[in-house]
């Protein structure tokens, strides 16, 4: 078997070879290392590679490319090779703002850039390697499945089980029930006629149209929860309640993390997080949560699948109530976020899972291969959306009920967006309804200046149109808006007063609720920041709150 392909381009020979030297050294064993001293050697190269299918994982340009600008030619690379990672080598030190790579980036004709010299190796080169091969290999079809999945494709059930997968980090594979793979499995593990879908573990255990709950306690997330007392209870596992659970833990605090669906929140559907602090190329959603829930293990957070049903007192302490049984907590942390706002349209809500999906793009792209896909929303989620599907999808379209993307959506996602030749948006426009037999296959659009109507083919609708808290549970005694976001801290004050019923001298600490004791941090709070960064301060925040609140208990 061949192996994929690191391509090097560069006219400074003694650069070309060391890099070429140094690569092969860490990589020779699974990658073919070659080189071209210009780029149209490179593009020729690179054709032939594509005549013969050979797989390339990453082009690697200097910026001092005689003959063609560098990022020019990793466009051009793009077209022969579009799985291919594209990156820009740069002199170490130019910090200049208009630098190519920069535009470069923003607008999609690169993926990656790094630096000469690269040393030491260990620094310098073999980690930015490691972060390029790794996305590389994200994009393509698992070449390893730690799960199987038999099922029909636009079954509703399939699509849950591919997208807690593909939230959870897990590689797997999916097959039609009617295709020559599907049929086989089913039938080598005497399954025919059995409910579906089917769910294959690698260690040989067989799921029979196994619920989300059999799934996730498979990978670690049990739903039991009997009957547990803690210093904190964390409900919910977005960013700002992994935060929450990172510090509680760390800091010595007795945490149990209740999570109703699958960690990472709507962060966790992210495809690519640009304008995280730290992360110059960005990070999926799913790599972000993964990283937080192994780090508040670590630590000792204890995490249950549940969704808490109710909130009362018993004493100075907190009872979270849920399905599998209960917490009590000396503190409680609501960190439940919010969850996409549903479209309304009776046809459209009938396919959900049949290709009308809430968020989902980055567990369904790849099956949007040549169709023709469109997105509703005009933030920040729904760019990163149409970006992804774009890699996969022949066309993509964004549906946007206002004038346009810059008044919602970050500049950079605008900026890549109207670069991107297959992303087209259409503004001041609505969906109003869809149809299809098994799965969705046309939308009607509505102009909503002119009224005229359209019916277009469609594969898929991802649907990205805003946020609705998670807060019908609570009590009445948490304080909320007209919309259901959580008040806290100053937001409780009326004139000066301490809120109604507030039995404590002290006001209501920073992200105190109108309950003591009881905090609310990211996107289910009243005026917050809709940023993941954000949300990870919030939840670090609230944990110091605790403290401050279990030491005022105790004096």
């Amino acid at each position: 078997m061949q192996r994929p392909i690191f391509m090097l381009v560069s006219g400074d020979a003694r650069r070309l070879d060391a890099l070429r030297h140094d690569l092969s050294r860490r990589y020779e064993a699974d990658y073919q290392v070659c080189v071209g001293s210009s780029a149209a050697a490179a593009l020729t190269m690179l054709a032939v590679l594509a005549g013969a299918r050979a797989e390339v994982a990453l082009v690697i340009a200097d910026e001092h490319l005689a003959d063609v600008p560098a990022v020019d030619f990793l466009a051009r690379a793009r077209s022969l090779h579009p799985g291919a990672k594209r990156i820009l080598l740069m002199d170490h030190g130019d910090w200049s703002p208009g630098h190519p790579a920069v535009l470069a980036i923003a607008v999609g004709k690169i993926d990656y850039h790094m630096y000469a010299p690269w040393y030491p190796l260990e620094r310098g080169l073999y980690p930015a390697m490691t972060e390029f091969l790794a996305a590389w290999d994200k994009s393509r079809e698992p070449s390893f499945a730690a799960f199987r999945i038999v099922g029909p494709a636009n079954s509703p059930r399939a699509h849950r089980l591919r997208d807690d997968l593909a939230r959870a980090g897990v590689p797997y594979w999916s097959f039609d029930d009617s295709s020559e793979e599907g049929r086989r499995l089913l039938r080598e593990h005497d399954l025919e006629g059995t409910p579906l879908p089917v769910v294959l573990a690698r260690d040989g255990t067989v799921l029979v149209d196994p619920s989300h709950e059999d799934l996730l306690a498979m990978l670690g997330l049990p739903s039991a929860l009997g009957t547990r007392a803690c210093d904190v209870a964390i409900i919910g596992a977005g960013p700002a309640g992994l935060a929450a659970a990172v510090y509680a833990a760390s800091e010595g605090l007795g945490t149990v993390v209740l999570e109703p669906e699958m960690p990472g929140g709507q962060a966790g559907t992210s495809s690519l997080i640009r304008n995280y602090l730290g992360f110059p190329h960005g990070l999926s959603g799913d790599d972000l949560t993964m990283r937080a829930v192994n780090q508040a293990w670590l630590f000792g957070a204890s995490f249950r699948l549940g969704a808490a049903d109710s909130l009362t007192a018993d004493g100075a302490a907190h009872v979270v109530h849920a399905a599998g049984g209960q917490v009590e907590a000396r503190a409680v942390v609501i960190a439940t976020g919010v969850t996409w706002r549903r479209l309304g349209v009776p046809e459209l809500e009938a396919l959900v899972g049949a290709g009308v999906f809430y968020g989902a793009a980055a567990a369904e792209a790849r099956a949007m291969a040549r169709q023709d896909v469109y997105v509703i929303g005009a933030g920040n989620s729904a760019g990163q959306a149409a970006i992804h599907l774009s890699k996969y999808a022949a066309s993509v379209t964004m549906v946007v009920r206002g004038p346009g993307l810059a008044a919602s959506m970050s500049s950079y996602l605008v900026t890549e967006i109207s670069k991107t030749a297959n992303i087209r948006v259409r503004p001041s426009t609505e969906v109003t309804g869809g149809d299809g037999q098994c799965s969705l296959e046309t939308l009607t659009l509505r102009h909503r200046i002119s009224g005229a109507t359209e019916t277009v083919p469609a594969a898929a609708l991802f649907v990205m149109i805003g946020a609705e808290p998670r807060t019908s549970w609570l009590p009445g005694t948490i304080e909320r808006d007209d919309e259901g976001f959580i008040r806290t801290g100053r937001d409780l004050h009326r004139a000066g007063e301490l809120p109604a019923g507030w039995p404590l001298k002290r006001p209501p600490l920073l992200l105190e609720t109108s309950v003591p004791g009881v905090f609310a941090a990211g996107d289910v709070r009243h005026r917050s920041v809709k940023r993941v960064a954000s949300a990870v301060g919030e939840g670090a925040t609230a944990i110091q709150l605790v403290h401050e609140h279990l030491r005022a208990e105790q004096d």
